[in-house]
């Protein structure tokens, strides 16, 4: 492909718009365009990474004897009702009524969809397994779309889902999709990490998200520094390390509870230098809701509330902190003052770390006071301990007794779900077993963002001067560069290595612009094409040309009669 036949719109500055590396350089490199918040018109260069990233997703879904499907966009409402995510899914949901009043939905993901056709379509055990896949546009209408790709309101995504006549033929699909998937995502040139992940609004038993990692990732990865453990932050399960919450004088001495002033010390940091006491020593009290239930979550000072976890516990899709005025109202005082001791009529759930503390400190339901010295079972009794913390680099692993968690930065792209019966039940999607008797399928859902690995694979390979792209999925596989067309024999040569290459079957851009050679080294390194050939002049004079890697920056010289002969594709 010619440079001048094709529409690459490469921008010299960084555009306002864009808060993240990827959506900068997406936009610098003329590959996407913003139409409206968090929707994206694809330019030719974009365009060709996608379709890269759809096929090898096809080839490896396709290995593991999943079948390609297409379906609408637009979801009736009544398919939704049927499994409650009408009401349960919220704003990011996109409502709308045809011209007869009727209700639908922009489809942000296909689970009733699918079962609704299965179940219409399949009778027997004899039909199953099934695993059927499509490749299509998503809307979820985010309340901040951001970051380009990477937190879109329409995106590209490859859903799959699996049925089967029990829970064994179910894990079964579902190793088979663990292991294309890690197939993609290696194939893609992509280093990522799977992990153990909660399973949302999506539902099942258990899941996996399968990470990109990248420093500038939004979430955070736990692994394990010994073994194979893997999670995310909504999941990450860690065994606290010990903190010296006791007296000096002997680790099970208990000090009098007494109640101690602290002038408008509300915060943790406050509140410990005020007293003197490490940041452990305290035990946070958080008056949360979670659907119609108030509660007061005890976390450690040191700790954070994992509110994914703590919606777990309550068996609810979100939780929030109570305002300051209903805080009040529960407590008798002001937020940053609440605690335990003395609560009355409200349920009280203790993170596990908390467990076995002693001489702790916590607030006293009073404005400007703490207690101190404040023991369990003695002071009060939690209604029930639980993991509902974020774990913290140094935690010593869930899964192993040596190891250490480590924390780093990773991007989505995949997620994985076992989901049992939740939809076949609640849709009523059976099958006919040996014995003709009706059963309820077993399902499996696997998704993963093909639009958001563009991004994530920015996101993890870049420079100061632009993309690098993996190979497998760069719009062009080489970039050749003359530097002055004008020049009869420059010309001639890169022409005649354009065509020889394209007959070898690889994918070239020629960049036959009349601009400096400046220009042009800015904008090959910008769009990251894996290979460049750089031919000038004085290397002709010698009778070679340079052949740069864009990832190592190496340059060798090769000869002109041998750069075809010896290419390898």
């Amino acid at each position: 492909m010619y440079y001048t036949k094709l529409l690459i719109p490469t921008l010299r500055e960084e555009p306002g718009e864009a808060e993240i590396i990827s959506h900068k350089l997406m936009l610098r490199a003329g590959m996407i365009r913003k139409l409206a918040a968090g929707i994206y018109n694809y330019l030719p260069l974009g365009y060709r990474v996608l379709r890269k990233i759809e096929t090898i997703v096809r080839e490896e879904m396709n290995r593991a004897g999943a079948q390609e499907i297409f379906m609408p966009m637009v979801l009736p409402a009544e398919l939704w009702r049927e499994t409650g995510r009408w009401d349960q899914y919220g704003k990011e949901l996109l409502r709308l009524k045809d011209r007869h009043d009727r209700e639908f939905c922009l489809g942000p993901t296909h689970e009733e969809v699918v079962t609704d056709l299965i179940r219409k379509e399949v009778k027997s055990y004899r039909q199953l397994p099934l695993n059927l896949y499509q490749i299509q546009s998503k809307f979820r209408d985010e309340i901040r779309p951001r970051f380009g790709l990477m937190r879109g309101r329409e995106f590209i995504m490859k859903d799959a889902y699996s049925f089967d006549i029990d829970e064994a033929c179910a894990e079964e699909s579902y190793r088979k999709m663990f292991e294309a998937y890690n197939s993609i995502f290696r194939r893609c040139g992509l280093i990522f990490k799977p992990v153990e992940a909660d399973s949302g609004l999506i539902g099942g038993s258990f899941s996996h998200e399968f990470m990109v990692l990248a420093d500038t990732g939004e979430e955070a990865v736990v692994s394990c520094d010994a073994c194979g453990y893997a999670a995310n932050m909504e999941k990450a399960e860690g065994k606290s390390q010990k903190s010296e919450v006791r007296s000096q004088k002997s680790e099970y001495d208990l000090l009098p509870l007494e109640r101690k002033t602290t002038p408008g010390k509300k915060s943790v940091e406050d509140v410990a230098a005020f007293l003197g006491v490490a940041k452990e020593q305290l035990v946070k009290t958080l008056l949360m809701r979670g659907g119609d239930k108030v509660v007061a979550v005890l976390v450690r000072g040191d700790h954070e509330l994992n509110e994914t976890k703590f919606a777990r516990i309550l068996n609810v899709t979100e939780v929030e902190l109570l305002a300051p005025a209903e805080v009040e109202k529960a407590t008798g005082a002001p937020s940053g003052f609440s605690g335990p001791v003395g609560l009355k009529d409200i349920l009280v759930i203790a993170d596990s770390a908390v467990k076995g503390m002693a001489n702790f400190v916590v607030g006293g339901n009073e404005k400007d006071m703490h207690l101190i010295n404040v023991s369990m079972e003695r002071d009060f009794t939690p209604d029930q301990f639980a993991d509902v913390r974020n774990v913290q680099e140094g935690d010593g692993c869930p899964r192993c007794e040596t190891g250490k968690l480590i924390i780093v930065r990773g991007i989505e792209v995949g997620h994985t779900f076992k989901l049992g019966t939740k939809y076949s039940v609640s849709m009523d999607a059976t099958y006919l077993d040996e014995a003709g008797r009706p059963q309820h399928m077993v399902m499996g859902c696997y998704g993963i963002g093909v639009s958001r690995i563009i991004a994530a694979a920015i996101e993890q390979n870049h420079d100061k001067d632009g993309i690098i792209w993996p190979a497998a999925i760069a719009p062009f596989k080489v970039i050749i560069l003359p530097l002055n067309m004008t020049s009869g024999n420059v010309k001639t040569t890169a022409e005649s290595i354009y065509k020889g290459l394209s007959e070898k079957g690889v994918e070239v851009l020629l960049d036959d612009r009349d601009e400096r050679a400046g220009v042009k080294f800015k904008d090959a390194d910008l769009l990251g094409i894996p290979v460049q050939i750089v031919v000038g002049d004085k290397g002709l004079n010698r009778g070679i040309v340079e052949i740069k890697t864009r990832a190592t920056r190496e340059v060798k010289e090769v000869a002109v009669e041998q750069l075809i002969l010896s290419w390898e594709i």
